[in-house]
């Protein structure tokens, strides 16, 4: 059962902030707790682990000494080690801690172990993402041939609807159908309110009538997008365009590129009761999978078969190759997406900043469980990508001074760290003062 459904379903206020205080305590927790477990095999003691910051609300201390606690800013949180004269660790001052444990401190510990203890941040984090993506595989199972019909989507009564649950599915208007075939060749189908199917039902094969393979059916509804802020979500159907019927995804999706930006006249069926909508298309950049990106106009919904097809759940060996790819795949796309802001190639727009996120996060919590999963997995690699970008005052800065000490062979001077480390915030701030006005006032 899942639990998000007896929740306000539409982002209100503090639905949306419960989401996105959740989100962030689980991926600051896992970045913080990275850097606290190796600090602590490798030999550094850890004085504070807290969730938050500000007035501690809760704290315990465990038998190897470190503070554990809650504060009641739930908006970040940090590891304290012996010696550190913040909770950055820059800074410290271990002439106040005894000789016998200085070797516990971060500026008395082998060069290696601050290296590591300062990756395994972000590693942290690709860790968590690659565990949910996994998670998420083995739960979902994937598609087998023949496919099989397990559920069938809602659709209105213009339809023709004679497949069952159970159904194997052979050929389509006369083409052979497969996992690998349904969303490629499939989609040249003409569009009609009706298609052949050939079928096999209890080991016998017939011939029968349903809706287009991938009819104009609303699978998923991405956050913030001109569908989702007028009111369209997952499952509905799309019955027609400025008067025009619809009876495939494609057809929507041509209506959309066409419009260049123009209002749309969306006719909604939604659980037996028509609905209308006026959506303006936006411009978007997409991620292309050979790398770079694509502008197209979109309204942020995505399509599927009408159906669901039977799974089979994976080898976990499997899982784990195919989330490795996907956390690749995050941060190819990441790092493609930052390079293509500087040069100009695509908009700045494409920065989200705190408000955004947070509103993404009650989006994705109102969608469901599998959703808002999903979002904590990227949002954990996008986190631990960018805890590496070689900024002073971030875990990437850190690892560029250990890199400093192990060619020179002296860490940088205390007046070098202040210089970097306040210039390191400055331009954090300026890059989140700007991913705010994205927010809230540059982007549309």
């Amino acid at each position: 059962m899942d639990v998000t459904q007896f929740l306000p379903q539409f982002g209100s206020l503090a639905f949306t902030l419960v989401a996105f205080v959740i989100a962030l305590s689980i991926i600051v927790a896992v970045h913080e707790y990275g850097h606290y477990i190796v600090g602590r095999w490798t030999g550094i003691k850890a004085e504070v682990f807290s969730l938050g910051f500000g007035p501690v609300l809760f704290a315990r201390t465990d038998r190897h000494g470190t503070r554990w606690q809650v504060a009641a800013l739930p908006f970040g949180g940090y590891v304290k080690f012996l010696g550190d004269a913040n909770a950055a660790s820059v800074g410290g001052d271990d002439s106040r801690v005894a000789h016998s444990e200085r070797r516990q401190t971060m500026l008395g510990a082998p060069l290696w172990a601050r290296a590591a203890t300062v990756a395994a941040g972000p590693f942290a984090n690709f860790l968590l993402s690659v565990l949910l993506f996994c998670a998420l595989i083995l739960s979902q199972g994937r598609a087998t041939d023949p496919l099989t019909v397990a559920q069938l989507v809602q659709l209105p009564e213009v339809y023709v609807q004679e497949l069952r649950p159970g159904d194997e599915i052979l050929d389509v208007a006369g083409r052979p159908v497969t996992v690998q075939t349904l969303g490629g060749a499939l989609a040249e189908i003409p569009p009609a309110p009706s298609i052949d199917y050939r079928i096999r039902r209890d080991g016998e094969e017939l011939a029968v009538r349903g809706p287009h393979p991938l009819p104009p059916v609303a699978s998923s509804v991405s956050p913030d997008s001109a569908a989702w802020d007028v009111g369209i979500r997952s499952g509905d159907v799309v019955t027609a365009v400025d008067g025009r019927p619809v009876y495939a995804f494609d057809e929507l999706v041509a209506s959309v590129l066409a419009s260049e930006g123009r209002p749309l006249a969306f006719d909604i069926w939604r659980s037996g009761e028509m609905l209308h909508f006026t959506v303006v298309p936006r411009r978007a950049d997409l991620p292309l999978p050979e790398g770079g990106f694509e502008t197209r106009w979109l309204v942020g919904v995505s399509g599927g078969p009408f159906f669901e097809a039977k799974t089979e759940t994976p080898g976990l060996l499997t899982a784990l190759g195919d989330s490795l790819a996907q956390l690749w795949f995050v941060l190819g796309s990441s790092l493609s997406g930052i390079g293509h802001m500087l040069t100009g190639a695509i908009s700045t727009c494409n920065l989200s900043g705190p408000v955004g996120i947070a509103e993404t996060s009650g989006a994705m919590a109102s969608q469901g469980t599998t959703s808002f999963i999903g979002f904590l997995a990227v949002l954990s690699a996008a986190v631990g990508l960018m805890n590496l970008f070689p900024i002073p005052i971030l875990d990437g800065g850190h690892l560029v001074f250990h890199a400093w000490e192990a060619v020179t062979g002296r860490p940088p001077t205390d007046r070098a760290l202040r210089v970097l480390m306040a210039a390191g915030l400055a331009l954090l701030l300026t890059l989140m003062f700007w991913a705010v006005a994205n927010d809230l006032f540059l982007c549309p």
